[in-house]
């Protein structure tokens, strides 16, 4: 049995717009994070179970970013940006008060659960 073929007829618009062919990894993940703050905090989960600290780093970074910027979220969760910045680089070592200040800035906390059989 042969499947038909659709063919679209292209549109005419009256300006021609101008696509980026590609964005950035970067550009796109905190696009992403920026309008679903739940793919954000699913994605630390994911990070915070399977990464590794400087992963963590990275992963808090762009999410940082996503919601409005390290000097914005410094001055929500009364830290300072200077240091936030480094907190947030790979080699970054928050302390838990820094931590769940920053986190919940982006409207997020830390939470435990119990490990599973199945993902030990």
């Amino acid at each position: 049995m042969k499947v038909p073929v659709l063919k679209a007829k292209a549109a005419k618009t009256r300006t021609a717009r101008k696509t980026v062919p590609y964005r950035a990894h970067d550009i796109a993940t905190v696009e992403s994070f920026r309008k679903d703050p739940q793919f954000a905090a699913e994605y630390l989960n994911g990070v915070l179970a399977d990464g590794d600290q400087e992963e963590l780093m990275v992963a808090l970074r762009y999410i940082a970013e996503a919601f409005g910027g390290v000097p914005k979220l410094a001055a929500r969760a009364q830290l300072n940006a200077t240091t936030l910045y480094r907190t947030l680089s790979p080699r970054g070592n928050p302390e838990l008060k820094s931590m769940q200040a920053l986190l919940s800035a982006m409207g997020m906390r830390l939470a435990v659960q119990p490990i599973t059989e199945e993902s030990h």
